[in-house]
């Protein structure tokens, strides 16, 4: 099984390549921190005598990605799954946040995983099913005030999911969406479930759980995984709420988030 993981070095993504790593799959990482890329990379080889090629990529930045492709591509590379994990947010009102910032967040967690998805499905491996994965968010199934265009962009890569899977199952390709809520995987983001309270603790999900979870659905060939129940819940009150309401019952809860971290800031 060969496995191309996008996003690597940081939490989701390095999760998901130790448990490729650990199953025996020959691994193929890239990330835009060389560094956290490169010792990632010893370590998997050091724990678990896996094979690992590891690449600096800026998914975001087409020249780069195009030398990304020409070292597979020199290399002989094909593969058996991708796990578009590479993505970013920037919280705060929409009017407060800087534009390219707001940019930044829709050219990689939607234009990188349109690229890297596009440029796999052509480098699979002939006569095998292939496996994309695509990592969207709780976020996806709710319009979000203060989170409007990471919402948004995941709401983009859940449609994207759901639309691909249709049209290439009959070329034996699977499609998941995975739609995490909280995920422990940065300084800034236990800050934020932090101030959720009891919401951001019992939609909180263990990274090893959701990483074995993803390959354990990928390779079963399902759409949708949701971990927990209170995100299952949660997912499912988003289906039958008023879109409107919806938004209005958000922006009260991460507006309390907010003020509750900008005054510990102060403090």
């Amino acid at each position: 099984m060969n496995v191309f993981i996008t996003g690597a070095a940081g939490g989701l993504g390095r999760a998901l390549a130790g448990e490729c790593a650990s199953r025996g799959y020959n691994v193929f990482l890239t990330d835009i921190n060389e560094e956290g890329l490169n010792r990632l990379k010893r370590g998997l080889e050091r724990q678990f005598g896996a094979a690992v090629a590891a690449k600096y990529c800026d998914l975001t930045d087409p020249r780069s990605f195009d030398a990304l492709l020409a070292h597979i591509d020199a290399h002989g590379l094909l593969f058996d799954m991708v796990l578009n994990v590479a993505g970013c947010d920037f919280e705060g009102a929409f009017t407060e946040r800087e534009r390219e910032k707001l940019v930044q967040i829709v050219l990689l967690n939607n234009a990188a995983a349109l690229r890297v998805t596009h440029a796999l499905l052509r480098r699979r491996r002939p006569g095998r099913r292939f496996a994309i994965v695509f990592v969207s968010s709780l976020a996806s199934m709710f319009p979000m005030p203060l989170k409007a265009t990471y919402a948004a962009s995941k709401r983009f890569l859940l449609d994207l999911a759901m639309a691909l899977r249709q049209e290439l199952k009959a070329e034996g390709v699977s499609v998941l969406a995975v739609c995490p809520a909280g995920l422990a995987t940065t300084d800034e983001t236990l800050s934020s479930i932090r101030a959720q309270g009891f919401m951001g603790d019992v939609t909180t999900a263990s990274l090893e759980d959701v990483a074995r979870r993803t390959i354990d659905l990928a390779l079963a060939g399902k759409n949708l995984y949701i971990p927990g129940l209170a995100g299952r819940l949660l997912s499912l009150l988003g289906k039958i709420a008023p879109r409107s309401l919806a938004a209005a019952v958000v922006y009260r809860r991460w507006r309390r988030a907010h003020l509750i971290r900008a005054e510990k800031i102060r403090s």
